[in-house]
């Protein structure tokens, strides 16, 4: 791999990790509790009804940075993404919208975090 390549792999991987607050045991513990039907029981396929970005996230998050693919790095440039763009169109009522707040954990980032940027302001 080329020097330049790193050093945007290195900027992405930082940017990436600040974006997802949330540890792998936290998301996988949403992801399975959005999965759950209302009586708590999973769809029947192998992967359980859980978002597929969402499963995404996890797999990265369970990586080290030399071991991640071309995918794992398109992946990453788009959740980075949009958790920015989720953050940016905060609605009125904050993480209180359940929806916003959801689509936000599912990419691994919880907006009721200190350290999250939706607490600014």
């Amino acid at each position: 791999m080329s020097r330049s390549v790193d050093v945007v792999v290195d900027r992405l991987w930082e940017e990436f990790h600040a974006a997802v607050n949330m540890n792998s045991t936290q998301l996988r513990h949403h992801l399975l509790a959005a999965a759950a039907g209302a009586d708590g029981t999973f769809p029947d396929d192998p992967d359980m009804g859980i978002d597929p970005e969402g499963r995404q996230v996890l797999a990265i998050l369970g990586k080290r940075k030399v071991d991640l693919t071309p995918n794992d790095v398109d992946v990453m440039e788009r959740v980075v993404e949009e958790v920015s763009n989720l953050l940016v169109a905060r609605p009125p009522d904050g993480a209180g919208d359940e929806q916003w707040r959801d689509d936000l954990m599912s990419l691994g980032h919880d907006p009721l975090r200190v350290d999250s940027p939706a607490l600014d302001g």
